[in-house]
C-alpha cells in the first residue's frame, strides 16, 4: 500500500443515492427494490434481527441458566486513600459530599468504604458499609465511622 492511496476514494460527505432516474443510472425503474414482495412496498421495515429466512442468531443461541445481575444490589466502593486525597482534616464524609465530588455517581443502593490506601487525617465518615481494614485505619487515624441504615 502506498501512503498516497490511503485516503483514495474516501469522501467526507457522501452524495445520497438518487433513485428513479432512468435505466442508465443503474437505480431506475424499481429503484433497487426488486420485483414484488414486502420489501418493494411502501412502509416496509425489517424486524430487528431478521436474517432473511435463515434461522436468526437470537433463536440459534442457547438460552439456558439464570443471571441475577438485574436484581443485584449496586454497591459504590470508595477507598480510604481516595478520601485522603479529597477531604481535609476534620471534615465529614457522607453520601451527599461523595456525590458532589463525583466519587458516588449514578444510582446505587449502598456505599462501601474499603481499606485500600493510607489515612492520616481525622474524618467523620458516614456510609452504609465498611470493610474491616477500613474500620481499623479510620480508628487508627482518630476518625469515626458511622453506619447509615
Amino acid at each position: 500500500m502506498m501512503i498516497n492511496d490511503v485516503h483514495q476514494g474516501i469522501t467526507k460527505n457522501k452524495n445520497r443515492k438518487r433513485v428513479g432516474r432512468g435505466v442508465g443510472s443503474g437505480h431506475g425503474k424499481t429503484c433497487g427494490r426488486g420485483h414484488k414482495g414486502a420489501g418493494s412496498r411502501r412502509g416496509h421495515s425489517r424486524r430487528l434481527g431478521f436474517a432473511g429466512g435463515q434461522m436468526p442468531l437470537f433463536r440459534l443461541v442457547a438460552k439456558r441458566g439464570f443471571n441475577n445481575n438485574a436484581f443485584a444490589k449496586k454497591v459504590v466502593a470508595v477507598n480510604i486513600g481516595t478520601l485522603q486525597k479529597h477531604f481535609e482534616d476534620g471534615s465529614e464524609v457522607n453520601p451527599e459530599t461523595l456525590k458532589r465530588i463525583g466519587l458516588a455517581k449514578g444510582t446505587y443502593d449502598f456505599i462501601k468504604i474499603l481499606g485500600d490506601g493510607e489515612l492520616s487525617s481525622k474524618l467523620v465518615i458516614k456510609a452504609h458499609r465498611f470493610s474491616k481494614s477500613a474500620l481499623e485505619k479510620i480508628e487508627a487515624s482518630g476518625g469515626t465511622a458511622e453506619i447509615i441504615v
